[in-house]
C-alpha cells in the first residue's frame, strides 16, 4: 500500500492497563464470574469520565454512573479475548495479533523450591519471601533481613514474572544482573517458563526504603511475528512507551520511548512521541500501567477510580496533539476488578474507543476479538496480519 492510500498515517493505540468491563463469557473457568471493573468501580464508588465519555464509553456496557451519548464522537465496541490467559503478556501478544494457546503460568503461591534452590546454589545466597507482593512493600517488610542476612527477595505478581529484589550496598548490581541473567537462562522453556526476569534494586535503610533506577527486565520474545514484526519489516516507524518493550522483548520495536514512572509521565512521552517531527508515519503503542499495579491487585476502588479521572482529564491534551489523518485507539489488555476478591486479573471483555479528527461518522462496531486491532493496523498499513484477527477498518468511517 502507498503511504498516500493509507487511511490512516498513524495510528495510537494507548493500553489502559487492567481496565476490564464486565466478565467474558468463559469468566467462570477463570473463576471470575460476575467480574466488571469499570462497572463496580461506577457502581461502588462513582465514576466521571466526560470525555471517554464523550466518545462512547458508556454506550459500551451499562456503567452506572457513566451515561450512555446520543451521538458519541467516537467508534465503540467490546473485545474478547481468545487466547488462554489473563495476564499482561497474553493481552498484549494478542492485541497484536497472536493466539496463546497455552497459558504462561503463574505462581499464586510462589516459586517451586526446585527452581529457588537452583537460584540459590548458582548465587551462593538464601532466598526470602517467594509470594506474590507489592515492589514498595516486599522492601518494606523483607528490607531489613535482605541487609542482614544477604538473601536474595524472590517475589512475583499475578503475571509470569519473578522478580529479584537487593540493596545495591548488600549486592552489587552487577551481581545482582548476573544472578537474574541465570533465572532468566533456566526459566525460558516450559513448564518454567516465564515472560519476564525483573532486578529489582534498592537502596536506603530500614524503614526508608526506595527502588532505584537501575531495574533491568529480561524478557522472552514473541513465540511468533506479530504486527509490530510485520510493521518494521515494512520500515515503518513503532514506537513503544511504558513497558511495551519489555512486554515484547524490544521485536517490531524500532523507537522505544522507555519506562513510565506515572500514568502521567506516560502520556508526556506518547505526546512527545506524537508531536516529533520526525514521526510522520507508523504507529505508537502505549502501556499505562497504573490502574493495575496501584489500585488493581492493592483492591482500591476509590485510587482505581481517581486513576481513571486523571487519564479522562489529559485525554483532550492527547487528542490534541493528533493530526488530521492519525486514528487514536484506547482499549485494554484484561481486567483487574478492584471490587472482587482476591488479587489476581480478572477474566473480561475490554473496551474499545476509537477517534480520528478524520471521522465523518460514528458509533458501534459489533463486538470482536483482542487481535481485531492488530489485524485493523496491518491493513491500514498494507501488511500481512499476524496469526488471528479480523479488521474493522471499513467501519472506521
Amino acid at each position: 500500500m502507498e503511504m498516500e492510500l493509507m487511511k490512516f498515517k498513524r495510528i495510537h493505540v494507548i493500553v489502559m492497563d487492567s481496565v476490564g468491563i464486565g466478565e467474558a463469557p468463559d469468566a467462570a473457568k477463570f473463576d471470575d464470574a460476575d467480574s466488571h471493573t469499570l462497572g463496580h468501580i461506577s457502581e461502588t464508588v462513582g465514576l466521571n469520565v466526560p470525555n471517554m465519555q464523550r466518545y462512547g464509553l458508556g454506550n459500551i456496557a451499562p456503567l452506572k454512573t457513566v451515561p450512555t451519548v446520543e451521538h458519541p464522537e467516537g467508534s465503540y465496541t467490546k473485545l474478547e479475548e481468545v487466547s488462554v490467559g489473563k495476564d499482561t503478556m497474553t493481552g498484549h501478544w494478542e492485541l497484536m495479533g497472536l493466539n496463546i494457546k497455552t497459558p504462561f503460568r503463574v505462581f499464586p503461591d510462589g516459586f517451586p523450591q526446585e527452581l529457588l534452590d537452583r537460584i540459590s546454589e548458582f548465587s551462593g545466597r538464601g532466598i526470602v519471601c517467594n509470594l506474590p507482593y507489592s515492589g514498595t512493600a516486599v522492601i518494606d517488610d523483607y528490607g531489613k533481613h535482605q541487609m542482614e542476612t544477604g538473601d536474595l527477595i524472590v517475589y512475583t505478581s499475578a503475571d509470569p514474572v519473578m522478580q529479584i529484589a537487593a540493596h545495591e550496598e548488600i549486592i552489587p548490581l552487577e551481581e545482582l544482573y548476573r544472578i537474574c541473567e541465570y533465572a532468566r537462562s533456566i526459566t525460558l522453556e516450559r513448564p518454567a517458563l516465564l515472560g519476564r526476569i525483573i532486578a529489582r534494586p534498592y537502596v536506603g535503610e530500614p524503614g526508608n526504603f526506595t527502588r532505584t533506577a537501575n531495574r533491568r527486565d529480561l524478557a522472552v520474545s514473541p513465540f511468533a511475528p506479530t504486527v509490530l514484526d510485520k510493521l518494521n519489516e515494512a520500515g515503518i516507524d513503532t514506537y513503544a512507551v511504558g513497558k511495551i518493550n519489555d512486554i515484547f522483548n524490544g521485536a517490531g520495536i524500532n523507537h522505544d520511548m522507555g519506562h513510565n514512572k506515572s500514568n502521567s509521565h506516560g502520556i508526556d512521552n506518547l505526546i512527545k512521541a506524537m508531536t516529533s517531527k520526525d514521526f510522520k508515519h507508523g504507529f505508537s503503542f502505549t502501556n499505562l500501567v497504573d490502574f493495575d499495579a496501584l489500585y488493581g491487585h492493592r483492591r482500591d476502588p476509590h485510587g482505581y477510580r481517581d486513576c481513571l479521572h486523571e487519564f479522562d482529564q489529559r485525554l483532550p491534551e492527547i487528542i490534541a496533539a493528533m493530526r488530521e489523518d492519525d486514528l487514536l485507539m484506547i482499549t485494554a489488555d484484561h481486567g483487574n476488578d478492584p471490587t472482587y476478591a482476591g488479587t489476581d486479573h480478572t477474566r473480561e471483555y475490554i473496551p474499545f474507543l476509537a477517534y480520528s479528527p478524520s471521522f465523518k461518522g460514528n458509533g458501534l462496531i459489533p463486538v470482536g476479538h483482542f487481535s481485531d486491532i492488530s489485524a485493523t493496523v496491518a491493513e491500514n498499513f498494507g501488511v500481512d496480519k499476524a496469526m488471528i484477527g479480523e479488521s474493522f477498518l471499513d467501519k472506521l468511517i
